[in-house]
């Protein structure tokens, strides 16, 4: 672990139980218990946020099914509606 043996580890361990005390270390691993608890339920509120903002995965894959317009083939003396109105239009015109 971090290229220290054993020997090393219970030396810091015996440091840090002489400075803080007997009495201060449980207090300590408590609040740093708490901490990461609290950090933990954060990046699960975060990510639970990231995934409801994100669009559903049903949407994205989705296939569009749409029947396509349809066409009317026309014989060669039929004529659209609108050309036969200004066709009809211009034959009054010329009439009159």
């Amino acid at each position: 672990m971090f290229g220290m043996g054993h020997w090393e580890i219970l030396i810091i361990l015996l440091i840090v139980l002489l400075v803080f005390g007997a009495k201060r270390i449980p207090d300590m691993a408590q609040g740093l218990g708490r901490g990461i608890k609290e950090f933990r339920k954060a990046m699960h509120d975060v990510q639970e946020e990231i995934d409801v903002n994100a669009p559903p995965p049903q949407a994205a894959n989705k296939i569009e099914t749409s029947t396509p317009a349809q066409s009317v083939s026309r014989g060669a003396g039929d004529a659209p509606a609108s050309q036969s109105t200004d066709a009809d239009a211009n034959a009054e015109k010329t009439q009159t």
